[in-house]
């Protein structure tokens, strides 16, 4: 309508935060203090005034307290924007009353390990949401995860007879299907009578064709209950060709919905997350949708929050404090980053396509490219090609033809075939701004993809809800933590060493230059190993040594970086004990997790070695080995082998440096540093000598 005010579904507000921004300021002053004693103390050596008790050691503790601080301005650069979003206005109240329509929805689960339980599972999972899509929409069920729901509700108390005979024959249904998956063997799903699952005999994990099974279509099944269409995915693996890891899975999950329902817009969710929040949809729409100018919402990426979270993050892992620190501050700069799991993205984006806004020349994604071009990019199908034409058109609400799924899964197994890439655009850069699919050369395909994505010039949102929109499981015990930590290192590592780092992105695409500092802060992890390390080592080597690295005054770099952190925990409603495992898993893993990353793309890099996709199991239920799931565990790998090292160095040094301490020697503070890392390193010190289950292995001592 002429003259109309058109409402904002979303707007996103800047936070001045002054207050918060003069103490940044105020520590910055104190760490350049603290840099500019040590330079000039070591620059009275070369004048002929005293010197420091020892030159080498001073020199060493400048250099890392040096980069100590610029990864402190990193971080802090992330920081000093903050923004609130708000969205879903009230005057949009009967908006909220929707979930979204079942015939806008599709479902595609991957499963690259090609296992006829998980298609079984599937299976019985779309017929028992029948009845429970339903008892959800009649009883105003919120928690659309049945297996929290029946865990939080007991049904006693019920409102009504109805509700309560209702909840007891759901949750029998539902301990009736959790019967049926647990107690299915694959062998025997493989080799039944009805052939339902013969497409997997004889598959292997690594060596099989193509399984695409559709198990509900929403066009056909007309039962009115409002269940989107269910599809599930194994994609062709091959010894001949590379198969990229997940960014390889996600690239088949953008191809096959391509040629079967073809959607604008594409979320993807790991397996170990669920919604927690039905309205999601509508929220991400409202972030997508809402802005005058689509260049602003390339994706909408949620905070990663864990379900049964364990008091008091002892493992370090929740990510508490980064995502509320950190995700408002980068969401007021070109965005927040995509993180692999919990993100709605325009279809159109992934293709390549870049925003209209940008001052560039057209590319051949921006004019109509001609079908020769379309093929060479994205592959053969002439199906695959029609539906690409019609995403980078830009149209976002085209109505897809109703079509039998069923009908069309032999296309789709042409696009999810191992070959298929072959002589394609699909995980390369292959003009000055497009790169189409996922990205590879990197085990963190989600950050480098990001990147590339906002280094074309787009933007994105933070889609921050309450209830949250999803929640994922988070590894417990020290083995399953610090191979998490591995792997998302080795792949930072992987973007900083090759030509999608931030920094050339910064210098010769668009990515804005403190958006390329923002994502230094986790590109920079692995980086962070000689200095951290080093660090470390100078208390041990001073007291062995009979020598002094810390300066004669009340404070030092390490105490300001303590309280700063044990301040951002209670400002996001931490307890000094979540604190205390943040800081001290921050130890343990930069001398393990990160340093066992580090070599690795060292050697890699050198020709030596490959790099390992290291699979992280997350346990729902208790520790991973039924115990205490707040204790630390150990095993033989390799990397419990550094700290175990470090903790013996550490102990030996403080019993050396008690004994044969001189005049002239290691101070008070020498030995409160040593102390505090033998508090930090904790596990390894009490199960360094002890036996058991939970001690650290012979062969990691020995080592």
């Amino acid at each position: 309508m002429a003259g109309a005010t058109m409402l904002q579904l979303q707007e996103r507000v800047l936070l001045p935060r002054t207050a918060w921004k003069l103490a940044d300021l105020a520590v910055l002053s104190l760490l350049l203090a603290l840099l500019a004693h040590r330079a000039a103390s070591l620059l009275a050596v070369t004048a002929g005034g005293a010197a420091p008790a020892c030159t080498w050691c001073w020199l060493a503790a400048l250099v890392c307290e040096a980069w100590f601080t610029v990864v402190w301005l990193l971080t802090v650069n992330g920081k000093w924007n903050p923004v609130r979003i708000d969205e879903l206005p009230a005057v949009d109240m009967f908006l909220l009353a929707l979930d979204y329509p079942a015939g806008k929805l599709a479902c595609y689960v991957s499963d690259d390990g090609c296992s006829p339980l998980t298609c079984f599972a599937l299976r019985e999972a779309a017929e028992f949401a029948r009845l429970w899509v339903p008892f959800c929409r009649k009883h105003g069920v919120s928690v659309r995860a049945p297996f929290v729901y029946f865990s939080s509700s007991s049904g006693a108390g019920a409102r009504d007879d109805e509700f309560q005979r209702d909840w007891t024959a759901m949750k029998s249904e539902y301990e009736k299907l959790v019967s049926r998956i647990e107690n299915a063997d694959e062998e025997s799903l493989a080799r039944r009578g009805d052939g339902e699952f013969a497409e997997f005999v004889g598959a292997e994990c690594r060596n099989h064709p193509t399984i695409i099974k559709v198990l509900r279509d929403s066009g056909k099944a007309g039962d009115g209950n409002g269940i989107p269409s269910l599809i599930y995915i194994s994609r062709e693996k091959s010894p001949r060709h590379q198969h990229h890891f997940k960014a390889g899975a996600m690239n088949v999950l953008t191809r096959v919905p391509a040629v079967l329902t073809n959607a604008p817009i594409m979320l993807n969710v790991d397996c170990d997350n669920f919604a927690n929040n039905p309205q999601i949809a509508l929220h991400a729409m409202c972030l997508l949708l809402g802005f005058d100018d689509e260049v602003q919402s390339c994706f909408a990426q949620a905070p990663e929050k864990v379900h049964g979270a364990l008091k008091d993050d002892p493992f370090g892992n929740q990510m508490e404090v980064f995502y509320e620190k950190l995700g408002f501050g980068i969401a007021g700069l070109q965005g927040m980053f995509y993180f692999g799991t919990g993100c709605f993205h325009r279809r159109k984006v992934i293709y390549g396509v870049p925003p209209e806004s940008t001052d560039v020349q057209p590319t051949r994604m921006r004019v109509s490219p001609s079908h020769k071009e379309l093929q060479k990019m994205f592959g053969s199908s002439k199906e695959l090609i029609e539906s690409v034409r019609s995403t980078i058109s830009g149209e976002m609400f085209v109505t897809v033809p109703m079509v039998d799924l069923a009908s069309r899964t032999d296309v789709a197994k042409e696009v999810s075939a191992s070959s298929y890439e072959a002589a394609t655009s699909w995980g390369q850069e292959v003009t000055t701004f497009c790169r189409f699919g996922l990205v590879y050369g990197s085990v963190a395909e989600d950050i480098l993809t990001g990147q590339r994505i906002h280094a074309a010039g787009w933007r994105s949102a933070l889609m921050n809800i309450n209830p949250p929109a999803f929640l994922g499981d988070a590894p417990t015990g020290g083995p399953a933590s610090l191979t998490q930590y591995k792997r998302w290192a080795t792949g930072l590592q992987e973007i900083i060493l090759n030509r999608n780092n931030p920094i050339l992105l910064c210098i010769s695409k668009h990515l804005e230059f403190r958006q390329c500092l923002a994502y230094l802060v986790l590109d920079v992890w692995p980086l962070r190993v000689p200095f951290e390390l080093c660090y470390t080592l100078l208390g041990p080597c001073c007291l062995l040594a009979n020598r002094s690295f810390l300066p004669k005054v009340t404070f030092c770099h390490h105490h300001i970086i303590l309280a700063e952190t044990f301040s951002n925990h209670t400002e996001c409603r931490l307890s000094a004990r979540a604190w205390w495992n943040n800081h001290r898993m921050q130890r343990i893993v930069s001398s393990s997790a990160w340093l066992l990353a580090f070599l690795t793309v060292v050697l890699k890099t050198l020709g030596l070695s490959e790099t390992v996709f290291d699979v992280t199991c997350k346990e729902q239920d208790g520790a991973p080995d039924g115990g205490d799931p707040e204790r630390f565990t150990f095993d033989s790998s390799p990397v419990f082998i550094p700290p175990t090292a470090l903790t013996i160095l550490t102990v030996v040094a403080i019993a050396v440096g008690g004994v044969a301490g001189a005049a002239g020697g290691p101070g008070v503070g020498e030995f409160v540093c040593c102390g505090w890392l033998v508090l930090c390193f904790w596990p390894f010190v009490r199960w360094l000598a002890g036996m058991g289950s939970y001690a650290i292995p012979w062969s990691v001592r020995i080592k």
